[in-house]
């Protein structure tokens, strides 16, 4: 049984010379800002704020061990991981990042607790890494309650594992196999003696993937597990690691939740949207130049544009925009100059890749969890 686990150019001469080279210094000093040193969190609880709408949790709830996660902008790496604990029991711990409350800590802007019926989607959109010398499960944690609790245990947990590494299972027993959301699921049922367990695991690993939340909570409904009355609470991606585990990280995530007022999971606004997606591609590579406008009537600050990038292609260098991770599915985040977009306003950024194969443009596009056009 598993306790809920507690709680983010040229000139001539010596005079052209000298000038050639401090403009050459002057490049390096602004294309090359200094970067960011990432936050170390080793308390058992220990939390930060990432993006101005996330938390990211150490949560060692499981053991006494030492463990340190190395906290970035777009996400987290766990940097310490010592001691391990029976494979037959609870893991160690469920490092992660969330969009909604853990245990009275909530998000900023979040609008969680959302009653489920109220909720027409919830798109949310992960990257991981792995490593093979540890036992492990990287997971989402999605938790349901009959209250729009705060605190405390929920009554259902809905698990979805991306990933597992050795003899491990989830609470209970399997009971079948499931399509949720295009993939197929190994589905396990149980009871960890405090709240219900309901979990799909993945028969290979993935390493990155956008989905939508609600696929799944509409399964624990129709399960039993659930109802339309209750309460999503959080929305959780991490790892629960039973040994080491150092070196296992969050790249990138996203999580909002659109409800029927409009509303979102965080404190960009969706957005009426339409995107241009252009490129340049060759043998082997590509660059996109991608224009992003605002059609709707309100500003969209903080904005960060979410896409899938086709099989086989991979993000070399970006500008204009923060664009993370590198393949599979990403965020494009604005910079300090472009973080807002006005009403009716645009703002570009672009990026080159590579690719194998037939080349291919991402199929869909979501500002701040709203669906976008295509011009």
């Amino acid at each position: 049984m598993r306790p809920y686990k507690h709680p983010v150019r040229g000139a001539r001469g010596l005079l052209g010379a000298l000038l050639t080279a401090l403009a050459a210094l002057a490049a390096l000093l602004t294309v090359a800002p200094a970067a960011q040193a990432d936050t170390t969190i080793c308390e058992q609880y220990g939390s930060t704020t990432i993006q101005g709408r996330y938390v990211v949790q150490n949560n060692r709830w499981g053991t006494t061990e030492t463990q340190c996660i190395g906290v970035t902008d777009s996400g987290f790496r766990v940097t310490q991981a010592d001691g391990s604990v029976p494979t037959n029991g609870a893991p160690k711990s469920y490092p992660s990042v969330y969009n909604g409350c853990h245990y009275t800590n909530c998000s900023p802007g979040t609008n969680l607790p959302a009653r489920l019926s109220s909720i027409s989607r919830a798109p949310t959109s992960i990257s991981y890494g792995y490593v093979s010398n540890a036992v492990y499960d990287a997971a989402y944690d999605i938790w349901l309650d009959p209250t729009p609790r705060t605190d405390g245990v929920n009554k259902t947990e809905i698990m979805v594992w991306f990933n597992k590494v050795g003899s491990i299972q989830p609470v209970g027993s399997q009971v079948g196999t499931a399509t949720v959301a295009g993939r197929q699921w190994q589905v396990w049922s149980g009871n960890n003696g405090g709240n219900d367990v309901l979990s799909f695991v993945a028969p290979s690993a993935i390493t990155s993937w956008s989905f939508d939340v609600m696929d799944f909570v509409r399964q624990a409904v129709s399960r039993g597990l659930a109802q339309d009355s209750w309460y999503l609470t959080s929305v959780q991606a991490g790892f629960e690691p039973w040994q080491n585990g150092t070196g296992l990280a969050v790249t990138s995530f996203s999580s909002t939740v659109d409800t029927g007022s409009g509303g979102p999971g965080g404190p960009g606004s969706p957005a009426a949207c339409k995107v241009a997606y252009g490129t340049n591609v060759w043998q082997g590579g590509f660059t996109a130049e991608v224009t992003v406008t605002n059609t709707g009537s309100s500003p969209v600050s903080g904005w960060q544009l979410a896409f899938t990038l086709p099989a086989g292609q991979r993000i070399t260098s970006a500008w204009g925009a923060a664009v993370t991770p590198s393949s599979g599915a990403v965020t494009a985040s604005g910079l300090a100059y472009n973080a807002q977009i006005a009403p009716g306003g645009q703002v570009t950024f672009g990026f080159q890749g590579s690719y194998g194969g037939t080349f291919a443009k991402p199929s869909g596009f979501s500002l701040n969890g709203a669906a976008c056009t295509t011009a």
